[in-house]
């Protein structure tokens, strides 16, 4: 399966956003970096595989 992303790849980008852990303003005004937005993401990504394994799916 292919899964959907933004044409530029914003998605990754705009990831921790959509997940309500900052603001979009955050990301045009500069108050957040790319090192920011990457500790979220892995952020989210860690829960996910945690909340995997708790429901018995391997990630």
């Amino acid at each position: 399966m292919k899964w959907a992303s933004l044409p530029g790849g914003e998605d990754w980008l705009l990831r921790p956003v959509v997940r309500g852990l900052c603001r979009y303003e955050s990301l045009k005004d500069g108050t957040l970096d790319l090192e920011d937005i990457a500790l979220m993401n892995d952020t989210l990504d860690v829960v996910a595989i945690n909340e995997r394994l708790a429901s018995g799916v391997k990630p």
